[in-house]
């Protein structure tokens, strides 16, 4: 088991920091959210303004940044028209659109497996409550890289 574990990192050495990198992307706040949108609009197409409305929370700031990031990753396309005021499209491409699928698998087994989450989580926070020691919240248990 160890040295089936040493040989699919080194084969995986040299992609890790890109790996990673996306990793993050797809697993950040906002990234999954905007495919998913996209995804539940005709043609998978829709404005900066849709998107925006169809997200609380975000900012102007952080969705351009976030769109910005997608389509440098081949998850969508920009589409300008020349009018007056200019009006912006974005748009999921193939690649976009096939991360659904994979995030969906995700999501059904986390649905599955939600009460032996939750109960792992109980016994964790009963055991450090007994000890003494503070549990971490949820939002520090997130994987780091």
């Amino acid at each position: 088991m160890a040295e089936r574990s040493k040989t699919i990192a080194d084969s995986n050495s040299h992609q890790d920091c890109e790996l990673r990198g996306m990793l993050s992307r797809v697993g950040d706040k906002w990234s999954l959210l905007v495919i998913f949108i996209l995804e539940g609009m005709p043609a998978h197409r829709g404005r900066f303004s849709e998107l925006k409305r169809s997200i609380p929370g975000i900012s102007q700031r952080m969705l351009t940044a976030t769109v910005r990031n997608l389509e440098r990753d081949g998850m969508l396309t920009r589409h300008v028209h020349a009018e007056v005021p200019p009006r912006v499209e974005y748009e999921l491409t193939a690649l976009g659109t096939g991360l659904t699928e994979p995030v969906r698998g995700l999501v059904a087994w986390l649905q599955s497996n939600w009460s032996a989450i939750q109960t792992a989580r109980d016994r964790f926070d009963a055991r450090k409550q007994v000890t003494g020691a503070t549990a971490r919240p949820d939002s520090s248990t997130a994987i780091r890289g």
